[in-house]
This record gives structure tokens, C-alpha cells and sequence, in this order.
């Protein structure tokens, strides 16, 4: 069964975060926003913070759920920035806060997911080592990763998607020719 308080306390802290900075919510802001008092908030958090990490770990969640297999690359950036499309000024005053890390710790882990899902659907059954496998979601992670960071420090102006579509078409092939030559190079060995 759903908590409606706790459920209550984190839209009403998206709703605040979407309109101001985050060094300017208090929780009495919160706790005034959604009608309970402190100690219902104090209940369920420890302070924002820990508001702010449960809300993205969530969100991370959520995309897991969400995209049980990945089919390509543009897909891998859709579902990462899902909550960024949603929530542009909340995750830009995340993003530019003293909480910057907690968002960019779940950036990482969302191109990690993201990547893993993709290059494993690539690869399938073919015989590529692990340590080829790795490095190969790794290449993918960073990139979008340092994509996303870069769009994200000059304010979300550019459309990320048209861009990154771009990119994609130009560095079309490049995965799977990554995964070819770590299967022939193993056998050449």
C-alpha cells in the first residue's frame, strides 16, 4: 500500500525544486506545501537530502522498469534524461546546487544501466571476453554521460536529442565493429 505523506512530501518537493534553487527549500517550504507538519516530514526523511537521494534512486528505478532492453543508442539517452524532460528547471537547480554529486552519481549509474542493456542486446551470444564487454559499456557510458554534462552546464539550451540523433548517425557501426574485431581478435590469439 502506497504512503501518501511520504508521497505527498517528494511531489511537493519536485513542485518547489521546478521553481526555485535548491539551497532555497526549507522544509517547512515542503511541509507547508503539501498541508502536514514537520514531524510527519521528519518521519519519513532524515533532512532533504535524503529526500533528494530517495527521489532519484527512484527515478533510477524507474527507468530499470521501465526499459527492460534497450535498442538503441538514442533510446539509452532518452531514458536517462526521462526525469530531465519531465523536471528541466528542477534538475538544472539539482544539477547547479552543492547536491550536484547525488545527481551526477545517478547520472553515472543511469548510463551504466542504460549501457549494459544496449551492448549486451549487441553482443548476445557472440563470444566477446568480459574484459571486452566492459570496456565497451564503459566507452558508451562516458560518452553519454559527458554528453549529458555538457548539456546540462550550458543550461539545457540545445536539443539534446537532435544532437545526439546526429552523433549517432555518425558514429553508426562503430559498436559493432568494436564487437567484431573482439572476436576476431580473440581468435586470433
Amino acid at each position: 500500500m502506497p504512503n501518501f505523506t511520504k508521497k505527498a512530501i517528494k511531489e511537493s518537493f519536485i513542485k518547489l525544486l521546478n521553481q526555485r534553487p535548491l539551497n532555497q527549500i526549507t522544509v517547512k517550504d515542503i511541509v507547508e506545501d503539501c498541508g502536514i507538519n514537520r514531524n510527519s516530514f521528519y518521519y519519513h526523511f532524515q533532512d532533504i537530502p535524503a529526500l533528494l537521494d530517495e527521489i532519484i534512486t527512484e527515478q533510477l528505478t524507474e527507468i530499470v522498469r521501465q526499459y527492460p532492453s534497450i535498442d538503441s543508442v538514442e533510446q539509452c539517452l532518452s531514458a536517462v534524461l526521462s526525469f530531465a524532460f519531465q523536471n528541466r528547471r528542477a534538475v538544472l537547480h539539482i544539477f547547479n546546487s552543492l547536491s550536484r554529486d547525488i545527481y551526477e552519481h545517478y547520472l553515472m549509474q543511469s548510463c551504466e544501466e542504460t549501457a549494459e542493456k544496449y551492448v549486451g542486446r549487441l553482443i548476445g551470444e557472440r563470444p566477446v571476453s568480459d574484459g571486452d564487454r566492459l570496456l565497451i559499456i564503459r566507452l558508451l557510458k562516458c560518452e553519454m554521460y559527458g554528453f549529458i554534462t555538457d548539456w546540462l552546464s550550458e543550461g539545457m539550451k540545445s536539443s539534446i536529442t537532435d544532437d545526439f540523433a546526429r552523433l549517432s548517425s555518425l558514429r553508426r557501426g562503430m559498436l559493432e565493429d568494436m564487437i567484431q574485431r573482439s572476436i576476431e581478435q580473440k581468435d586470433g590469439e
